[in-house]
């Protein structure tokens, strides 16, 4: 094939291609909107009719039955009450508030407006609609769009308390900005989550594992570990060796995190956490920031993921104003969110 041919060909292949995501994002738009307004049309007949508990139930089952006869499948008496909560949820935001006043519920001004607010898919509505706390459920939201999750990776997040362990490393007001903004990544304790969930590595907790088995559990999974550590991260190398008069010392895990514009360092342990280990790591540190990194690059992050956290040990052996080195526990399951508010609250 000729140079100008492939050009060519990779060029409509792209075009279509674009046109085929166009056409599902336009199909799940439309179907957004349509699914809100169906919200809207049942509270509205509630408002009109007897108390919801007597009158609401058996007008969305008589609903469901017209309507799959007419359309078939997708609304079932479930589905029409997510459509009746969906409503509820996002009708009283502040965005959504003045887009339904400027339209007077017209479908049409809807459907130009919506888009720009409602931009998932009715599945991802549909899992986020089941988080009760409305801080927790726009932070989801908001990280779901950014940063393009699947509906799949979506509920990765959610079951893994991703809010939770954001939140467990920051005060109340970065907190409240977590529910405002989603993830910032502005300094380094931006990256930190507590724990650090490996459960998609299928090692065991009763099972013995050094950490060499860890560090390749982990590269063999290595898009899940990097969608674990967060937004920016970027792979720059495993066993990365460092020669010191002829002595020799290995990173495990080196990564370059593109916002903050820095070396991140990972070392793997696998017991409790020590000073040693903490030493090590602010070698590694030290070596990255006066030999690697350029001059207009952030400091070098280190962090020690270990199996069993020492607090005390961290606190006196760093400085204060330490913010280069962090330990973390990681777990290889799925704690409870009742484990981690426990925490946070």
């Amino acid at each position: 094939m000729k140079p100008e041919q492939q050009a060519l060909f990779l060029s409509v292949q792209e075009l279509i291609e674009n046109a085929k995501s166009s056409i599902i994002r336009n199909v799940n738009s439309t179907m957004v909107i349509t699914y809100f307004q169906i919200g809207r049309m049942i509270v509205e007949d509630e408002q009109k009719g007897e108390a919801y508990a007597r009158y609401g139930v058996q007008t969305i089952k008589k609903l469901s039955v017209h309507l799959t006869t007419h359309f078939g499948r997708g609304y079932s008496v479930d589905n029409l009450q997510n459509m009746r909560v969906f409503y509820l949820a996002y009708s009283k935001s502040e965005t959504l508030s003045r887009i339904l006043n400027k339209s007077n519920l017209n479908y049409e001004t809807l459907s130009r407006n919506l888009p720009e607010v409602l931009r998932l898919s009715w599945s991802h509505y549909v899992s986020l609609l089941k988080i009760k706390d409305a801080d927790e459920r726009r932070f989801y939201e908001l990280e779901a769009e950014k940063a393009n999750w699947s509906l799949r990776e979506l509920q990765r997040q959610i079951n893994s308390s991703y809010y939770e362990r954001l939140a467990l490393s920051r005060d109340k007001e970065g907190m409240r900005k977590l529910a405002q903004e989603g993830q910032l990544l502005e300094q380094p304790t931006d990256i930190l989550k507590s724990p650090v969930i490996l459960e998609f590595l299928d090692l065991k907790e009763d099972n013995r594992y050094s950490e060499n088995d860890l560090e390749t559990a982990i590269i063999n999974k290595l898009e899940h570990f990097m969608l674990e550590l967060g937004k920016g991260f970027l792979f720059e190398g495993r066993q990365r060796r460092i020669s010191l008069d002829g002595d020799h010392f290995w990173v495990d895990l080196s990564f370059y995190n593109r916002i903050l514009k820095c070396f991140v360092l990972i070392d793997l342990k696998i017991g409790k956490l020590t000073h040693q280990d903490i030493g090590q790591m602010q070698m590694y540190v030290n070596y990255y920031d006066r030999k690697i990194k350029q001059a207009d690059e952030r400091p070098t992050i280190g962090i020690i993921l270990c199996k069993e956290d020492n607090r005390s040990v961290v606190e006196f052996t760093l400085p204060l104003d330490n913010e280069q080195i962090f330990s973390k526990e990681y777990k290889l399951y799925l704690p409870s969110k009742e484990e981690l508010k426990k925490q946070l609250f």
